[in-house]
């Protein structure tokens, strides 16, 4: 009787993973303390990109005599109208309801009128467990959310009992003046998505760490990714022999077959730590870290003693192996091939050569 034949198992992918006993980000801000929330929100508000451009300004604010500002977010560094967004920050133990909301609108408002500071461009609801179904249906429908807020102001429902006095004539203009589709609701998930971007302070915060997946395959001819090495690669080989050789001539060598397949080996591990540094890190860590190396095996490359190619390329690959590279956030994810294999893409690159 035949088995059926294993189904090829698919590549690891570079991806981030929870360490162990730690929760979920959007579980760990349910627990936050009220002012944790302000302060992660005013994090997400700096790191937030609106098309290629960052707020000129974010500053929490939320304590006693905040004008009903949690987070103020400048468009520019002058508080101008139009030019600024307010969040407000809410953090309860349930889906934020009108009630939630109505008696901060009535405290905006009256500092609105009171010119405490100009008209924000956009007033956005934070809360970790979002808008309940009440609230998320006025705020989808401005007309129907102003109509019922001014009503219920009125008639001092939804949290506002004791309050209608304050609705004046002039202040009722004022509401009815303003675009409701203004108030929005800021989710959950954009705020983490924004506080990502620090990717250090994000994986600080919520107990994250990156995962590396499998490194690429390599291809059994040499492609033209790896030009320049492979190039450098025959010459050292000729030089040695002392005989004019091409690629194929190495490929098909007995003496020099099996060291140039374990050089390849190495770039691919390599390539593999680059591809992990390009998928998880916003800055170019992969390139921080050949510098390193660069400055640990510049002098070795160079020294007089070494003659030829061979002899600088096995001193450099023995001296890049042994470095210790703790100042890059890629060394706790080090593979044994990946120092070895970043003389190669130095090379590579053509910021090393092993002829002179």
């Amino acid at each position: 009787m035949t088995s059926p034949p294993k189904k090829a198992q698919s590549a690891r992918k570079n991806k981030i993973v929870v360490k162990h006993g730690a929760l979920p980000p959007s579980v760990q801000v349910q627990h936050f303390s009220a002012a944790q929330w302000e302060e992660f929100i005013e994090a997400a508000c700096v790191s937030r990109l609106m098309g290629s451009k960052n707020y000129a300004q974010v500053k929490r604010l939320g304590n006693a005599g905040d004008a009903g500002r949690d987070v103020e977010a400048r468009l520019v560094h002058v508080l101008l109208e139009g030019q600024w967004d307010l969040y407000q920050a809410k953090h309860y133990n349930h889906r934020l309801t009108p009630s939630d909301v109505f008696g901060e609108l009535v405290k905006f408002f009256g500092h609105v009128e009171a010119k405490t500071y100009p008209r924000p461009r956009y007033y956005y609801v934070c809360s970790p467990q979002n808008a309940g179904p009440d609230l998320h249906d006025l705020i989808a429908a401005p007309d129907k959310f102003k109509q019922r807020f001014l009503s219920d102001w009125q008639s001092g429902a939804t949290g506002l009992k004791g309050k209608s006095h304050l609705l004046t004539p002039a202040m009722n203009a004022l509401v009815d003046e303003f675009d409701f589709a203004d108030i929005k609701e800021c989710l959950l998930r954009d705020l983490l998505q924004w506080h990502e971007v620090n990717t250090s302070a994000h994986y600080e915060l919520f107990g994250l760490e990156n995962e590396r997946g499998d490194d690429p395959t390599m291809p059994a001819m040499p492609t033209t990714n790896e030009q320049h090495f492979i190039e450098e690669l025959v010459g050292v080989y000729a030089e040695d022999s002392k005989t004019n050789m091409s690629l194929s001539d190495v490929v098909s060598s007995k003496i020099y077959s099996e060291h140039f397949s374990a050089c390849r080996s190495e770039f691919y591990c390599a390539e593999g730590l680059k591809r992990f540094s390009r998928d998880i890190y916003p800055d170019d860590e992969f390139g921080h870290l050949l510098t390193m190396v660069l400055s640990g095996i510049r002098s070795t490359v160079a020294h007089p003693k070494h003659k030829t190619g061979l002899d600088r390329l096995t001193a450099a690959i023995e001296l890049a192996s042994g470095l210790t590279i703790t100042d890059s956030k890629l060394h706790s994810r080090l593979r044994g091939g990946d120092l070895p294999g970043t003389c190669h893409h130095l090379v590579n690159e053509q910021r090393v050569k092993w002829i002179k």
